[in-house]
């Protein structure tokens, strides 16, 4: 079984996922007429499950797109009850330390994990849970915003196994945890 914890995430040159009002319309500020995926299809197949904070949650419902996984989703929160009814079987609430939620993840065979929202990836790295990193930057200042990271009580060293260039103008780096 090979556990894996990766991060799939796009910043702006700044380091923010979001925007200061929360927003992430500037992801889309460099024009991509044919809708290349930057290597999203391919990261998918590599995972089992997602596991993502209830803000991000919140976020992808009010897309205006059908629901876009077609992998389990495990919400971590502390405040949302219950799964809305239309998702229910497409998401699952999950409580506990992270320790906890993996082991209760991984008792249902998906060892390979996404790791998704800010606050969640912030709080993985924090406990040294992120195995894999693939950051991809958009040439913007958003000059505030949502930090993709924050203090952490350790140094984490991490060794650069691939970087792309997409639309001339976007990088993307592919990052491994050295340990």
């Amino acid at each position: 079984m090979n556990k894996k914890n990766s991060v799939f995430i796009a910043t702006s040159l700044d380091g923010y996922i979001a925007d200061k009002n929360g927003g992430i319309d500037w992801l889309h500020s460099i024009p991509n007429p044919d809708q290349d995926d930057m290597g999203y299809v391919e990261f998918n197949h590599g995972i089992d499950a997602l596991v993502m904070g209830r803000t991000t949650f919140e976020t992808v419902l009010r897309f205006d797109v059908e629901w876009p996984y077609d992998k389990p989703v495990y919400v971590l929160s502390n405040t949302l009850k219950e799964i809305p009814k239309s998702h229910e079987g497409k998401a699952f609430l999950v409580k506990g330390t992270l320790t906890e939620i993996l082991n209760q993840i991984h008792e249902k065979g998906l060892y390979r994990l996404y790791i998704d929202g800010g606050t969640t990836i912030r709080n993985f790295l924090k406990e040294d849970l992120i195995d894999e990193m693939v950051i991809t930057t958009i040439p913007i200042l958003l000059g505030g915003g949502s930090s993709l990271f924050a203090e952490l009580p350790n140094e984490l060293k991490f060794e650069l196994i691939g970087a792309q260039t997409y639309l001339n103008q976007i990088t993307q780096n592919h990052y491994k945890r050295k340990k």
